[in-house]
């Protein structure tokens, strides 16, 4: 695949630790990626330690002024600000929506929380999300930490409302099919008794998870 140069990373941490293990991971790739563009742009956003503001009605009118009047054209989403309510709200959106339409490669670190995800990721989510938007030919990274065993056969993949929701979320907001997820389960056995004789094998799901991140940040 052709390396872009002059690429764009806009890499995200929604973990409320300030050392987690999905940090961890997204830090892999993110430094893997810098060193392989080393003329690219590297843009840095915590969602936990500066948390994005929830939506409210004025966003609403923004989203039914670009529905209603069939605007696709992101450059052009800011013609919906016309009252002093929904210009506040359009300030709170603009730079967010800058950083993300300017990236090649959106790094996202997230760790799962009650089977989904973080708020401060679904506020950032929402805050960036148009009707009939498309952030096609855009690369999408997650990079992730689960308490317990999600993968296919596990008994709790059922539970799992974070990789299929963000999955079914860049396909059906951001017309991108092709997100790669990289996962290490079974975290709560560092701090789980009942789930301490599976330690060794987080640990050996952490370390594959660290080389698969240093891996693709060199490809991306």
């Amino acid at each position: 695949m052709r390396r872009l140069l002059m690429a764009t990373l806009l890499h995200l941490d929604a973990s409320a630790r300030r050392r987690s293990i999905s940090r961890e991971i997204g830090d892999a790739f993110a430094g893997s990626w810098r060193a392989a563009h080393p003329g690219g742009t590297y843009v840095h956003r915590d969602l936990a330690a500066e948390p994005v503001p929830h939506i409210g009605e004025a966003w609403t009118e923004l989203c039914d002024h670009v529905l209603a009047h069939g605007i696709t054209d992101i450059d052009r989403y800011k013609e919906a600000a016309r009252t002093p309510e929904q210009a506040e709200a359009w300030a709170v959106v603009e730079p967010l929506l800058s950083e993300l339409v300017a990236a090649d490669v959106i790094l996202i670190a997230t760790p799962m929380y009650n089977y989904s995800v973080p708020s401060s990721l679904k506020a950032w989510l929402d805050q960036v999300t148009f009707p009939r938007m498309s952030l096609a030919g855009r690369r999408f990274v997650v990079a992730t930490a689960r308490g317990g065993a999600y993968g296919p056969g596990a008994p709790k993949a059922r539970f799992d409302h974070q990789e299929r929701f963000l999955r079914d979320f860049f396909a059906g907001h951001f017309a991108v099919e092709d997100a790669v997820f990289v996962a290490a389960d079974l975290a709560n056995s560092r701090v789980d008794p009942a789930l301490a004789h599976r330690r060794a094998e987080h640990d050996e799901l952490y370390a594959a998870a660290l080389r698969t991140a240093r891996d693709l940040g060199k490809e991306y």
